[in-house]
């Protein structure tokens, strides 16, 4: 008989991370509750689909994938440098953006380091801490917004990333140029900033920081993006960072090869030349956002000013409940308990017409 052997001990940092926990699939949906008119209103994604041009270009190279992609992303750094105006060596390519958060954290941080983000706020980050066996210092937030004032006071000699999302997932709050410049100011020698702009394209404030500036002035600045959002790629996993090409070199000295994959990147360069279906999204979101906020209002619940493609609503009432009234009427959304908010939806803002119907069947659920 064989003899028994242990598992293997899980180191402790290991073991204290928890999964990322997404929306709740629409197949899922179908087969807990026997429905087939879905619609997901939990992840953020952009309700238009792809660009036409997109979906093209992934017909086109569909018979390529027998080859590895280009590690490098040569044509999408080139398209890419070109849409922003940055030099293509301050350009690094990811399997989504999050994965260039997980990269920051290989790069940069050393056991005992510390991070700060703020609370509530992408998970990723302090997974990306915990993995590196540093320490995450959380700053409340201040009116479900960044407070970059206390963030700074939490600065140590130890402090080795900042994170601020702008906009914040899941508040959907921005911070401003000014706010920014005077933390960079209070940062010491050594500190990296790391602006998280998933959700940048959908802003319309005019405060918004220029990411790219303070990119290109200082060397101590990362600014991330994606392809999920506006040009409605999540499923592709395709994202990118801008920063000095020293900062880029580290990231690029620990990123896997072949991360981003050959549809993906075929399908971001052709997303890019597609300015008509940018702006078709970015249209939608903000009447969504009127639409979504002024009807939720209507309703008597509490809408958090968002610049991104989602509203934070207070419900008044445990979330958890709302929640699931909805998910038996077919509209996914996502509960704030995993944000410690429990009377907080966090809603996407679909087409007009789903957002009628998000609206309708609130009304139904809440008022029956």
């Amino acid at each position: 008989m064989p003899r028994q052997v242990p598992p293997p001990e899980i180191p402790p940092n290991i073991a204290s991370l928890r999964p990322y926990s997404p929306g709740k699939p629409i197949a899922e949906v179908e087969r807990e509750f026997g429905l087939t008119d879905i619609i997901k209103l939990a992840s953020n994604e952009n309700a238009l689909g792809p660009s036409p041009a997109a979906i093209d270009a992934i017909k086109a190279h569909a018979g390529d994938v027998h080859m590895y992609p280009d590690g490098g992303c040569h044509d999408l750094r080139q398209a890419l440098a070109l849409h922003l105006g940055v030099n293509p060596a301050e350009l690094t390519f990811g399997n989504g953006s999050d994965e260039i958060i997980h990269l920051l954290g290989l790069a940069f941080l050393r056991p005992g380091d510390q991070v700060i983000q703020g609370d509530p706020t992408f998970s990723r980050y302090e997974s990306a801490v915990t993995l590196g066996e540093g320490e995450c210092i959380k700053v409340p937030l201040r009116e479900w917004r960044y407070d970059l004032e206390a963030i700074a006071a939490a600065v140590s000699p130890r402090t080795r990333i900042v994170f601020i999302a702008n906009p914040n997932n899941p508040t959907g709050s921005y911070v401003t140029h000014a706010e920014v410049e005077r933390l960079l100011e209070r940062l010491p020698d050594g500190c990296v900033l790391c602006l998280d702009e998933a959700y940048y394209e959908y802003v319309d404030a005019p405060d918004y920081p220029d990411s790219v500036r303070f990119v290109q002035a200082r060397a101590n600045v990362v600014a991330l993006r994606t392809f999920s959002k506006l040009y409605g790629l999540a499923g592709l996993r395709v994202g990118y960072g801008m920063s000095r090409p020293e900062i880029i070199r580290a990231i690029e000295q620990v990123r896997e090869p072949f991360n981003v994959n050959h549809l993906a990147q075929a399908a971001a360069v052709a997303a890019l030349s597609d300015r008509q279906h940018a702006s078709l999204s970015r249209s939608m979101v903000a009447q969504g956002r009127q639409q979504l906020s002024d009807g939720l209002g209507a309703l008597g619940l509490i809408v958090w000013p968002s610049q991104a493609n989602f509203v934070w609503v207070d419900v008044l009432r445990p979330a958890k409940q709302v929640f699931d009234a909805l998910l038996r009427q077919g509209i996914i959304v996502r509960t704030g308990d995993a944000f410690g908010a429990d009377t907080f939806l966090r809603i996407t803002i679909g087409t007009k017409d789903q957002n009628a119907r998000l609206l309708d069947t609130m009304q139904k659920v809440l008022y029956p």
